[in-house]
């Protein structure tokens, strides 16, 4: 059983149907570990591509075809892999949309994932993204920082707006630690799954948690930060641009049990 699969519309996708795709850059998606064939944070998962579907397409398919479409991926792979479902339009880029015609879903599974050890150094540069609520495709901005970070020694970029404020990193979410409060950044961003998963089990677990603006001069009086996404609730952040941060293990560990404390579902 292959952890390689690609479906259009809940079926095995053909040369024929990809080809037209190859190309394309109007679209959005989200991506998903599975676990034993569940996965967490499911209803935020379809959330995402709802909201994503309105604000680019006008409208969104139904969540139970979604849910049938993403069934019939996993059914074909492993208990355990990644999964990224894309919503697009058959009527493509630079045109208008055909009126009734509803966005089409690829979904393609590969291996399991589980995010770098770290700690990470993040470079520090000033970009907006687009539309920066929806998930969408096409995002040669992310790679192009993440290389030129890299080629000055760091592991990956932060992204500060206009404003100075930090928003998110080029794959993650960012969250930072008072050494007693969960804190999140305050600027125009993609509200991860994964952090509405942190989000919502922090406060049922009852730890402090605020939303404020972060600039470089608020980080050394900060106990430390993290990056999440689809594959991990955090990976310690040693630095970002100038400024050093602790590891803050504890901060990393509370995060790990708000995520574990979120239940598996199946589709």
């Amino acid at each position: 059983m292959t952890s390689f699969v690609v479906h259009r519309n809940g079926q095995p996708a053909t040369t024929e149907e990809l080809t037209p795709l190859a190309f394309a850059g109007y679209a959005h998606f989200t991506a998903m570990q599975v676990r034993g064939g569940q996965i967490r944070g499911l209803d935020l998962h379809l959330e995402r591509l709802r909201y994503a579907s309105h604000e680019l397409f006008g409208q969104a398919l139904p969540d139970d075809r979604l849910l049938s479409h993403l069934r019939a991926a996993l059914e074909a792979g492993p208990p355990d892999l990644s999964l990224t479902a894309t919503m697009y339009h058959a009527a493509g880029e630079f045109t208008a949309p055909e009126a009734g015609v509803r966005p089409e879903v690829l979904v393609r599974t590969g291996p399991a994932a589980y995010g770098p050890q770290g700690p990470l150094a993040l470079a520090t540069v000033e970009y907006e993204r687009i539309l920066p609520t929806v998930k969408h495709v096409g995002e040669v901005a992310k790679t192009y920082y993440i290389r030129q970070a890299q080629g000055t020694g760091f592991d990956d970029a932060a992204f500060l707006d206009r404003q100075g404020r930090f928003s998110e990193a080029t794959i993650w979410n960012l969250a930072f630690w008072d050494g007693t409060a969960v804190v999140w950044p305050l600027a125009e961003m993609l509200g991860g799954t994964t952090m509405g998963i942190v989000r919502r089990q922090l406060d049922r677990l009852g730890v402090p948690q605020r939303a404020q603006e972060i600039t470089p001069a608020e980080l050394p009086s900060l106990a430390g930060a993290v990056v999440m996404n689809s594959w991990t609730p955090g990976v310690a952040v040693r630095q970002l641009g100038d400024a050093s941060l602790p590891e803050a293990p504890a901060f990393l560990e509370l995060l790990h049990q708000a995520y574990e404390a979120e239940p598996l579902t199946s589709p």
